[in-house]
C-alpha cells in the first residue's frame, strides 16, 4: 500500500469482492483502518465480526454437513475460521493494498502482515453487519468461503495428533499415551519446553520440543503415531 487509497476505489474494492454496496462509507474506512494510523481504527469492529463469522459458518456448515456430529462441525469450523485461513483469503482479495496504517506499519510490510490481514477481514465484516444486518453480513461471508466448503477435509483428518492417539489406542482397549515434561529452558518471553509421549504397551516413546506445552505434545503425539505398527494406522 503505497499511502491512503481513494474511498471510491476502497468500496468499489468491497462491492466486487463481498457483494457489498455500503449505506455509510464511513464504517468500510474504519474497518480497514488499522489502529496504527490513529483515529476511529478497527479493533471493535474485528471484535463484532468475529462473533458474526462465527455464527455465519455454523451456519453453512450445518446446512452443508447434515449428518455431521457437534464435534466434526467445530473441527470443521475451526479449521475456516483459523487466522491462517483469514489471513490467505484476505491476501487472494489484495485486502492488504486497501489498508490504512501508520508509517511504522507501513515500513514494516504490516499490509502483508497475517494477523493484521485476518483482523481486518473481521473488522469488514462487522462492518457490513453494522451497515446492512445479519442476512448480507452473512451473505458476504458465503460469498468469500463458498469454495472453501466445498474443498474442506473430512472432519476425522482435522483431529489433531493427541486426539487420533488416544481414540487409536482406546478403540483397541490399549492403556492411554503418557506425557512427561522433561525440560523448560530459556527467558520467560521466549521458552522452549520439551515433552515425551510414552506407549508402554509397545515400548515407544518420543519426544517433542516446542514453544508451548500444548505444542509440544502434540507434535510428540504426531511423532508417536507414525511409528505405531501399520495395522493400527487404519480405522479398527
Amino acid at each position: 500500500m503505497n499511502g491512503k487509497r481513494p474511498s471510491e476505489e476502497l468500496l468499489s474494492w468491497v462491492e466486487r469482492s463481498f457483494g457489498h454496496a455500503f449505506v455509510n462509507p464511513g464504517l468500510c474506512e474504519a474497518a480497514m483502518t488499522h489502529r496504527s494510523a490513529g483515529g476511529e481504527h478497527n479493533e471493535r469492529l474485528e471484535f463484532l465480526g468475529d462473533s458474526l463469522l462465527n455464527c455465519s459458518v455454523a451456519r453453512l456448515l450445518y446446512d452443508a454437513h447434515p449428518h455431521a456430529d457437534e464435534g466434526a462441525l467445530s473441527r470443521l469450523r475451526a479449521s475456516l475460521v483459523s487466522g491462517d485461513t483469514l489471513a490467505l483469503i484476505a491476501a487472494e482479495l489484495e485486502l492488504g493494498e486497501h489498508l490504512k496504517l501508520g508509517q511504522g506499519e507501513l515500513k514494516s510490510g504490516g499490509f502483508r502482515r497475517a494477523s493484521i490481514l485476518a483482523d481486518a477481514l473481521e473488522a469488514l465484516l462487522g462492518a457490513i453487519y453494522l451497515d446492512s444486518g445479519f442476512d448480507a453480513a452473512a451473505a458476504a461471508v458465503k460469498r468469500i468461503f463458498g469454495a472453501r466448503l466445498m474443498e474442506l477435509p473430512s472432519a476425522e483428518a482435522l483431529k489433531d495428533a493427541k486426539t487420533r492417539l488416544q481414540e487409536t489406542l482406546q478403540a483397541r482397549g490399549l492403556a492411554l499415551p503418557v506425557y512427561t515434561l522433561t525440560a523448560v529452558s530459556g527467558d520467560p518471553h521466549a521458552q522452549s519446553f520439551t515433552v515425551t509421549c510414552e506407549v508402554p504397551t509397545f515400548a515407544l516413546v518420543t519426544v517433542g520440543e516446542a514453544g508451548t506445552r500444548r505444542r509440544a505434545e502434540q507434535l510428540a503425539a504426531r511423532r508417536l503415531l507414525d511409528q505405531l505398527p501399520s495395522e493400527m494406522r487404519t480405522s479398527p
